[in-house]
């Protein structure tokens, strides 16, 4: 039986945009994502049908969510509901996140 346990270290990674290494851990109808943000990095604007809510691990993130936008300190999170833009970037300095999506983000998943 595989473990239920994992290190974030463990997990290969995908550069989803220059400096934002993401590293995805599926279940079955739930995807985790560890994100590691560069300084100067940035997620441009951008929507998906997938539910998506998260919380800041380390660093500060300068996050927007349709009209809203807001800098985030760690423990801060967020919610942001299927086909909303939104777009991230961390501020003075590198950043951590933990995101969650519902259901799976397949395009993730591939090598």
């Amino acid at each position: 039986m595989p473990s239920h346990f994992v290190s974030s270290k463990e997990l290969h990674g995908k550069e989803i945009a220059p400096g934002v290494m993401m590293k995805p851990l599926p279940g079955r109808n739930l995807m985790l994502s560890y994100l590691e943000f560069s300084p100067g990095s940035m997620v441009p604007t951008h929507s998906h049908p997938h539910e998506q809510g998260g919380t800041v691990i380390e660093g500060r993130l300068e996050m927007w969510i349709g009209d809203e936008r807001k800098i985030l300190q760690p423990g801060e999170m967020y919610m942001i509901a299927g086909g909303v833009p939104h777009g991230g970037r961390p501020v003075d300095g590198p950043a951590i996140v933990l995101d969650a999506f519902y259901p799976l983000r397949e395009e993730y998943l591939k090598p």
